[in-house]
């Protein structure tokens, strides 16, 4: 059917809508704290559903459904992991953050270790969102080129534009609330375009999953193990813990979702916030690789080459430009970019909280008035916005493999970041050289582990982990230094 004048509007429409709505919505903040945490108690539930929106990008949007397509619905282990992450997270990790003064995740580390292990952990988190943001920010921007016949540097300066003006004038307030109303924007795109698909099919519903269910695709639990399990990464212990240990990373040490749940103000409020998104995540990815199961039927099984497109994250968005009416088209582009821009936004936002309050401060050594510091937060947001756009400007002339290697970044750091954090609550003898070089030490294994497909991804940030613990308690076995304590 295509793009038509209606779609187009709805689009744009949306993009100016949201940037004004976050501008508008964010309030006046007077100080560094109000602009990263909020001035206000900022509700649970509104927190919860920003979390959510955070962790959906564009990728997620149209790449679940394709693997449904191909593969069947045993991802979905993987989600139960990541509730059951989220709520270790909760018990374990959330009650450390809410002692003392709240700025940032790595404010902790500073506690427990020193202020070096802050910084480097904090300039960790920097590098992964440079460079794994970057490359989202490029990927959303393919279907706004094609949609909109523009070139890849207006797509990608047009959305980080967008995101970057309620960012900067609403702060992480303007951030929550942006990101709570696009979960249901994007939420509700692909429920419509699941009505659609079967409102479509001459048989119905019914035929759709007869369609699927012959083709074996209903497979939801996998208990194999054999000589393979390793590289396998959707088997039930492997989904489980997979999932748990990487909700635990980008849930519990990532400054992307900490400075959200920290903006609740209160730790019973957090954890309801986080705890709920894992169950509101589980139900989101239901969907989306339901969708994946009625595109099969609706594509009679056809596979990827003979749809004429070279890989099943194609399949999605080609339907949504080809099969689907007018105005139905726009909403659902609309809801692709909101899964967008509420990553996009919150890493603009969370790159620069950590630079203000893990980097910028501590350099300075003295008390900045908050009108400065304030200005320096906006300036910092701004530096964010660019460092992104020239990631993804960088990534349109580079190969597939190095984007799926920048894709990969977070599983690099992940398990060194999550295993320091664990090193500092659970032990008391480590010290700040002891978690350094275990820290150090879970990224360098991480690296050979990776770059020799040694296992499948859902086994990395669990290695990553493990060397951290190991090489950090060992290191602190061997020195004399006297117990620190938390």
């Amino acid at each position: 059917m295509g793009f038509t004048t209606l779609d187009y509007i709805i689009v744009v429409a949306y993009l100016v809508g949201v940037a004004l709505f976050g501008m508008l919505r964010g309030g006046r903040q007077r100080s560094a704290r109000d602009y990263f945490l909020g001035k206000d108690e900022i509700s649970w539930w509104l927190v919860c559903f920003s979390i959510v929106a955070a962790e959906t990008s564009t990728l997620t949007f149209i790449s679940i459904p394709g693997l449904a397509y191909l593969s069947n619905l045993t991802f979905l282990q993987l989600t139960l992991g990541y509730l059951i992450g989220r709520i270790v997270v909760s018990l374990v990790l959330l009650p450390a953050y809410y002692k003392g003064e709240l700025s940032t995740a790595y404010a902790f580390l500073e506690r427990r270790f020193g202020q070096k292990t802050r910084r480097f952990a904090s300039l960790v988190f920097l590098f992964t969102r440079v460079f794994a943001d970057g490359v989202r920010l490029f990927a959303t921007a393919i279907p706004l080129t094609l949609i909109l016949d523009i070139s890849y540097p207006t797509a990608i300066l047009v959305l980080a534009g967008v995101a970057f003006l309620y960012t900067f004038a609403g702060g992480v307030r303007g951030v929550i609330w942006v990101d709570a109303i696009q979960m249901f924007v994007y939420l509700g795109g692909a429920l419509v375009a699941a009505l659609v698909l079967v409102g479509s099919a001459e048989g119905g519903l019914t035929s759709l999953v007869q369609a699927a269910w012959d083709a074996g695709k209903f497979k939801v639990i996998d208990l194999s193990i054999d000589r393979n399990f390793f590289q396998t990464p959707y088997t039930l212990i492997g989904g489980l813990l997979g999932g748990a240990f990487l909700s635990m990373s980008s849930h519990g040490v990532d400054q992307l979702v900490i400075q959200r749940v920290l903006a609740t103000k209160r730790l019973a409020s957090g954890q309801k916030a986080l705890i709920g998104s894992g169950v509101i995540v589980i139900l989101q990815f239901a969907l989306f690789l339901v969708l994946g199961l009625l595109l099969y039927g609706h594509y009679n099984g056809a596979s990827v080459s003979q749809l004429g497109l070279t890989r099943s994250d194609e399949i999605f968005p080609t339907y949504i430009i080809q099969g689907l009416p007018p105005g139905v088209s726009g909403f659902i582009i609309a809801g692709l970019l909101a899964a967008a821009l509420s990553t996009l936004a919150g890493s603009m936002s969370s790159m620069a909280s950590s630079t203000v309050m893990d980097l910028y401060r501590p350099m300075v050594g003295k008390e900045v008035p908050p009108e400065r510091e304030l200005v320096i937060s906006r300036i910092a947001t701004g530096v964010a916005a660019l460092v992104l756009v020239g990631t993804a400007v960088f990534f349109m002339n580079t190969s597939q493999t190095v984007v799926e290697l920048a894709l990969s970044i977070a599983s690099f750091t992940y398990g060194g970041l999550l295993g320091t954090f664990l090193l500092g609550i659970l032990f008391k003898r480590p010290t700040q050289e002891d978690a350094l070089a275990g820290f150090v030490a879970g990224i360098l294994v991480m690296v050979t582990v990776i770059s020799l497909k040694l296992v499948a991804w859902t086994w990395f940030i669990v290695i990553g982990v493990a060397v951290t613990l190991l090489v950090g308690t060992l290191l602190s076995r061997l020195s004399r230094h006297s117990p620190s304590s938390p």
